[in-house]
């Protein structure tokens, strides 16, 4: 008799990854775990250089007095795009003299390593919620400039709320989302998925999502996709964002993990299969 209590947590399982930019690695991840990794990269992040300029000219100029970081891409693109202008050393004194707000620890990394100690920072799940609840207790933006830098697409969310509050803002998005070049892998994930060859399909970030559907709906088969994933498929969403994003697709998550990062996805996916085999 096989004593599954010996089998790896992912043992026998296909992982489909949607994930663009730590791909390998994180199929090397599902490897150990003994699952089957299933790639199929999702999204494709387009520079937008352009928006440095208003980046910059905001902070030199002195017309904020709040600057926004969502992720960890988005402000690295910008500082380093200051670098290559020359306007570096400019930039980081002017952020060491407002307040500077991260939305989770990869802004937060990138932000120290250039030097700067944010003022205000988030607590898991790290959404707009907390960054807003963080920002109120630190400062009053009411009247005040406050630079946002999106991510992909613009929240609408947060520089609403913001604005309610009476603040002035000034938008920057380093980077829009497209769909990937090639997108023959996402395109054969949404048929083998629907041919029941996928036993969980892990998402980090809501674009994923829409562009996975934006793709069966070119094949003429979102109805079909959304059924099986409901029924047959272990859907995994790296924290409440991306699964609200999953929710609106009419998918339901089945494993949303403590902690907002792949490596706790996979690794509750695993539980979560563990969890569920048969004796």
């Amino acid at each position: 008799m096989r004593d599954n209590s010996l089998m790896p947590p992912l043992s026998g399982h296909r992982i489909a990854l949607l994930e663009s930019r730590k791909s390998d690695e994180l199929a090397a991840l599902v490897r150990r775990l003994g699952g089957e990794p299933v790639t199929a990269p999702s999204v494709r992040e387009v520079p937008r250089h352009e928006d440095a300029d208003t980046f910059i000219s905001a902070l030199t100029g002195r017309r904020v007095d709040v600057a926004v970081f969502l992720t960890g891409v988005g402000a690295a693109g910008l500082l380093d795009d200051a670098e290559r202008r020359g306007q570096l050393p400019a930039v980081l004194d002017a952020l060491n003299r407002i307040t500077v707000a991260c939305r989770g620890p990869k802004p937060l990394g990138v932000v120290r390593r250039f030097g700067i100690t944010p003022s205000v920072v988030t607590v898991k799940p790290h959404t707009t919620h907390e960054l807003l609840d963080a920002l109120t207790a630190v400062v009053d933006v009411r009247g005040r400039g406050v630079l946002v830098s999106h991510y992909g697409e613009r929240s609408t969310e947060l520089t609403s709320a913001l604005r309610d509050r009476g603040a002035l803002i000034v938008e920057v998005c380093p980077y829009e989302w497209a769909l990937p070049e090639d997108v023959g892998p996402l395109t054969e994930l949404v048929r083998e998925t629907i041919a029941g060859h996928v036993d969980a399909m892990l998402f980090t970030s809501q674009i994923q999502c829409r562009h996975l559907f934006e793709i069966a709906g070119r094949l003429g088969c979102a109805e079909v996709l959304t059924a099986t994933m409901n029924q047959d498929v272990v859907i995994g969403a790296v924290g409440p964002v991306c699964a609200r994003a999953i929710r609106d697709a009419g998918v339901t998550p089945d494993v949303i993990p403590d902690s907002p990062n792949m490596t706790s996805l996979i690794t509750a996916v695993g539980d979560y299969f563990e969890l569920t085999r048969p004796a």
